[in-house]
């Protein structure tokens, strides 16, 4: 596979492509078009050619017969390498750096693959440099990551206590943040919605509670998976069993549980935010075009995946040093899915 043919499966100029795979240049093309040739570029087992391109850059004439290093990429909580948004955008950051860096990303699977024979068989037997984790992980999953690779980064909202480097956004403090920002607009009634096991985001929920001396009630408390479908099943569940004026605002713990809290609060005739406000956590692209447009806690997703990935090729390039733990900010970004409790109308 070469560039020219990318080119033409994606319909556009070979400049264009190079741009987009070489420079990491978000203004190369549209949105759709470098999607279109990231997938091309993953299905087709594209390698960059290395030597051409370090010689036309004047860098390392020596190394030409080096082999590509390359890097791997583990879902920790995803089914798939695909259903999740928040992983998928910062996988897709680190694919783009470690690609402008003279790597290739070999494969990526979820946690869930390792279970499968065929598939454990492809990991163990095609061995990478280094790999990013994506997502906390259990004590199975620990170990078989300590087995099968020497270079490790961690990226995820929630700190682990581990000897791995790690790339953080505090979901523990963006979660207090959220029940701040919502007590700020008058509300005292706030429901959580997510996992609860090893889940800091919910602790955050608690602690901030707590600070602000407001009451936590355990059917205020809606344990759902933290998905579209564990969001609706959780919220619906919730409206159809208590009363509902005993909450006036709802705290996801990611953005696309809010979008199945919100179409159940929908479905259930009532609205977002008249009859109940709504914040989550992440800012996935499709958080600014929900009517309304969900107001959320922005984690820099493309930011940890660029910083994993130099993190990451640093520890092969230089060997291991001492354990680093990068935090990144998080930053309220309001848009339509709250509003002062004096708003909220109930019929």
């Amino acid at each position: 596979m070469t560039l020219k043919e990318i080119a033409n499966l994606a319909g556009v100029s070979v400049s264009t492509v190079s741009r987009v795979i070489n420079n990491n240049n978000s203004k190369a093309a549209s949105k759709e078009v470098q999607d279109t040739i990231w997938r091309i570029v993953r299905e087709t087992n594209y390698t960059p050619n290395t030597a051409a391109r370090n010689l036309k850059l004047n860098r390392d004439p020596d190394g030409l017969s080096a082999p590509v290093k390359t890097i791997g990429c583990i879902f920790a909580r995803s089914n798939s390498t695909t259903d999740d948004p928040f992983f998928s955008k910062i996988a897709r950051s680190i694919e783009q750096e470690v690609y402008r860096q003279g790597y290739i990303m070999k494969y990526s699977f979820s946690a869930y693959d390792i279970n499968d024979a065929a598939t454990y068989q492809v990991i163990t037997n095609n061995r990478v440099n280094g790999i990013a984790v994506l997502g906390r992980f259990d004590k199975d999953l620990l170990e078989f990551i300590k087995k099968q690779y020497k270079h490790v980064v961690y990226v995820g909202l929630n700190k682990i206590d581990t000897e791995f480097d790690q790339i953080v956004s505090d979901g523990y403090q963006a979660s207090m943040a959220a029940i701040q920002y919502l007590h700020k607009l008058g509300h005292s009634s706030i429901a959580y919605v997510g996992e609860k096991q090893k889940e800091l985001r919910y602790q955050g929920y608690l602690d901030a509670m707590k600070d602000l001396k407001l009451p936590v009630l355990r059917e205020h408390i809606i344990a759902a998976p933290m998905s579209p479908e564990g969001g609706y099943n959780g919220v619906k569940a919730f409206l159809q069993k208590h009363d509902e004026k005993s909450v006036t605002a709802l705290f996801c713990a990611n953005d696309s549980t809010a979008i199945g809290a919100m179409k159940a609060i929908k479905d259930c005739g009532y609205r977002v935010p008249q009859d109940f406000s709504i914040i989550s956590i992440d800012d996935i692209d499709t958080a600014q075009y929900m009517s309304p447009m969900l107001t959320t806690i922005r984690i820099p997703m493309e930011e940890l995946g660029k910083m994993a990935a130099k993190i990451l090729i640093d520890r092969i390039e230089n060997g291991k040093g001492i354990h680093a733990t990068v935090e990144l900010p998080f930053q309220i970004i309001t848009r339509e899915s709250c509003c002062k409790l004096s708003r909220i109308r109930r019929t």
